[in-house]
Order: C-alpha cells, then sequence, then structure tokens
C-alpha cells in the first residue's frame, strides 16, 4: 500500500496512457464507427459505386483527394447533412488526413441514419502511401 501512495502519479500516468492507446485502438469499434482499409475502400469504391466524402479543411483538400470526393468539413457536417441524404443507403468512404476527422463524421452520420459509412482507416496518408491517384 505504501507503494501505492508513493507513487500514485506514476502509475495514474501509465493507467491513463494504456488506456489511451487502448482508444486508438478500438475507440471507433466502441462508438458503432465501421472501418474499412484502403484495399477494402476501393472495392467499394469500383465494385458498390461507393460516395467518397472528404471532410478535411479547404485548404487540405485543394492539396489533392481522391478521385470524386465530395468535401464536406467536419465542423460543417451536421448543417450541410441534408446534401448527403440521397447517399443514406448506399455505400459511402468517409476520409480524411489520417482517419481520426473521418471516424469522428462516421459516429455522426450513424447516429443520423446513415447505414454504410466507413472510415477509411490511415486517411489520406494510407491512400498516398499506396501510390493510388489524388485529383487536384
Amino acid at each position: 500500500m505504501q507503494f501505492i501512495t508513493s507513487n500514485f502519479f506514476p502509475i495514474l500516468m501509465a493507467l491513463l496512457s494504456g488506456t489511451m492507446i487502448l482508444w486508438s485502438f478500438f475507440g471507433n469499434r466502441f462508438r458503432g464507427v465501421k472501418e474499412v482499409d484502403v484495399n477494402g475502400a476501393l472495392q467499394l469504391i469500383n465494385h458498390k459505386n461507393a460516395f467518397v466524402l472528404d471532410v478535411r479543411e479547404p485548404s487540405e483538400y485543394e492539396g489533392g483527394h481522391l478521385l470524386n470526393a465530395k468535401l464536406v468539413p467536419l465542423g460543417k457536417l451536421k448543417e450541410r447533412v441534408k446534401e448527403l441524404e440521397k447517399h443514406k443507403d448506399k455505400p459511402m468512404v468517409v476520409v480524411c488526413r489520417s482517419g481520426n476527422r473521418s471516424g469522428t463524421a462516421c459516429a455522426i452520420l450513424s447516429k443520423l441514419g446513415f447505414t454504410q459509412a466507413y472510415n477509411l482507416m490511415g486517411g489520406m496518408m494510407a491512400w498516398q502511401k499506396m501510390n493510388l491517384p489524388v485529383q487536384k
């Protein structure tokens, strides 16, 4: 017991960092977010005619985006969701730079009734790492 009281802060920090690591791996699953890797996204886009939603900021989008992607920045998603209604029941690949913002967007979309929103794991960084085409 004396060990715990003497080392309370380091133990607390270890527990918090462990929780953060676990959340980064499993957080989207807890939020009900469906994830797809780059190959899965290609399958959805090429074979299921998936809609591509980019939730980055305009300057990021202009630097390069997936072909035919629609830009709706994450901060504007709720107010612009009506623009996406026609895609509500079809596959949708949601992309950002790293997969974090798009995971949040997928959680929002899921709550709004979008049944097939998929978070692109690794985002544009993973897409570009595979040397796949981007549109400017």
